[in-house]
C-alpha cells in the first residue's frame, strides 16, 4: 500500500481529527469553552466521519500538551490517513499540511503589552505560521476577520466567520441556586456587580476604579471572577477590585444571575462571549464600545468608552440601580443571546470541514 498524498490540495476520504487539547485544561476561558462545546457537537453530527483526539493525562500540562500537538498529533494524523485536523484553539500542528483552525482574534499582535514575551513568540511562530499555511481558518467575528487580514496577512477567501454560542446552562436561575452560590463565594452581605475576566492589561480593569467607589456609596460591591495565567501581563489596578478567583463552571450561571449588572470594560475582545452568557441569565450588561463588543452585543448592552472612568461608573451605576433601564436591557439581552447557539456554530463548522475535506 502506497503512502497517502498529504499535499494541501489533495482530496482525502480519511477521518477528520478533532483536536481537543484545549478542553483538557483544568480551568476554562473563552478558547476552552469553544473547544469543549464545539467538538462533541461536531462528533455527534457525523460520528463515522470524526475522531476526537487529545493528549493523555500525563501530557496535559501546558508545555507537554503543546509538544503533543506539534509532535505526536501529526504522527497520529499520518497513521490514520486523516483528511483534515481541526484545531479550535489558535494553534495547529505545523508538521501536518491539512489543517483547519480557529483563530479567535489578533490580540497577540494588537495588544502586545498584555502577554509575556514567550507567549507572543510562540503564537507568532506557531499560531500565525499555522494560520497562514492552513487550508482554511475560522474566526469568531467580523471584527476579528478584519484584524486577521490586516495584521496577520491572512487571505480573505480562506477566512470564515463562525460566531460562538451560549450553552443552555446559562439561563435564569432558581433563587435557591443563586443563594447557594452567593453563600459559597461570600456574596450574601450586599448586592454586587460582576466582571468576569482574566487579570491582564487588555481587559482594562483599571477603568473600574471610579466605578467600584460609586457602587460602594450605594451599598453595592464590584467583584471579579477569573483565572490568572502566567503568560498574561498582569494589571496591578485589578487588585483594587475584590477577586473571587477562578469560579468553576457549575457556579457561573448563578453567579451571573445573582448580579445586579455585568460589566466588561475590555479594550480588545475578538467576540465577548461572557456578555452573551450574562444576558442569557437575565443580567443587564455594560460593555466597552471597542473591538468586537458592539458587534456581539448589538443594542442589548449599554456601550461605553472604556477609557473614560467617569462614564464607565455612570453607566454601571445606572444599569445596577435604575429599574426601567434594567428591564429594557434584560429583555433585549435575552433576545440577543438566543441568537447565538453552539448547535448553529457546530453546523456551520461541520459544513466547512466537509467542504475542505472534499466530501
Amino acid at each position: 500500500m502506497g503512502n497517502p498524498d498529504l499535499s494541501p490540495g489533495a482530496r482525502s476520504v480519511g477521518p477528520i481529527l478533532l483536536n481537543r487539547r484545549a478542553a483538557t485544561r483544568p480551568t476554562v476561558t473563552g478558547v476552552e469553552r469553544w473547544t469543549g462545546e464545539i467538538i462533541p457537537r461536531l462528533h455527534a453530527l457525523a460520528p463515522e466521519r470524526y475522531q476526537i483526539v487529545q493528549p493523555r493525562p500525563r501530557l496535559r500540562r501546558r508545555g507537554r500538551a503543546q509538544a503533543w500537538e506539534q509532535v505526536l498529533l501529526p504522527a497520529m494524523a499520518a497513521r490514520r490517513r486523516a483528511a483534515v485536523v481541526f484545531s479550535p484553539a489558535n494553534l495547529a500542528p505545523l508538521a501536518w499540511p491539512r489543517n483547519v483552525l480557529v483563530v479567535h482574534d489578533a490580540a497577540v499582535l494588537r495588544e502586545r503589552r498584555a502577554y509575556s514575551s514567550g507567549y507572543r513568540a510562540w503564537h507568532r511562530l506557531v499560531g500565525l505560521t499555522a494560520a497562514r499555511r492552513a487550508l482554511h481558518v475560522i474566526t469568531v467575528s467580523e471584527f476579528s476577520r478584519r484584524e486577521l487580514i490586516a495584521l496577520a496577512g491572512l487571505a480573505p477567501e480562506r477566512l470564515t466567520v463562525v460566531p460562538g454560542g451560549v450553552s443552555p446552562a446559562f439561563a435564569p436561575q432558581p433563587e435557591a441556586e443563586i443563594t447557594r452560590v452567593r453563600t459559597r463565594h461570600g456574596l450574601n452581605d450586599r448586592p454586587y456587580v460582576l466582571t468576569l475576566a482574566t487579570e491582564d492589561r487588555r481587559k482594562n480593569l483599571a477603568s473600574l476604579g471610579q466605578c467600584a467607589l460609586a457602587l460602594r456609596e450605594r451599598g453595592i460591591e464590584l467583584v471579579r471572577a477569573g483565572d490568572v495565567r502566567p503568560y498574561f501581563a498582569g494589571d496591578p489596578s485589578a487588585r483594587a477590585i475584590r477577586s473571587l478567583g477562578y469560579v468553576a463552571d457549575r457556579d457561573l450561571p448563578a453567579l451571573y444571575a445573582g448580579a445586579q449588572a455585568f460589566v466588561l470594560p475590555s479594550r480588545y475582545e475578538g467576540f465577548g462571549l461572557t456578555c452573551l452568557e450574562a444576558m442569557a441569565t437575565g443580567t443587564p450588561v455594560v460593555a466597552a464600545q471597542r473591538a468586537a463588543l458592539p458587534e456581539t452585543c448589538g443594542d442589548a448592552a449599554l456601550l461605553v468608552d472604556p477609557d473614560d472612568q467617569a462614564a464607565v461608573a455612570r453607566a454601571v451605576t445606572a444599569v445596577a440601580t435604575e429599574d426601567a433601564l434594567r428591564r429594557r436591557l434584560i429583555e433585549a439581552g435575552r433576545r440577543r443571546a438566543a441568537r447565538f447557539t453552539w448547535d448553529r456554530a457546530a453546523a456551520a463548522t461541520h459544513g466547512l470541514l466537509l467542504s475542505v475535506a472534499g466530501n
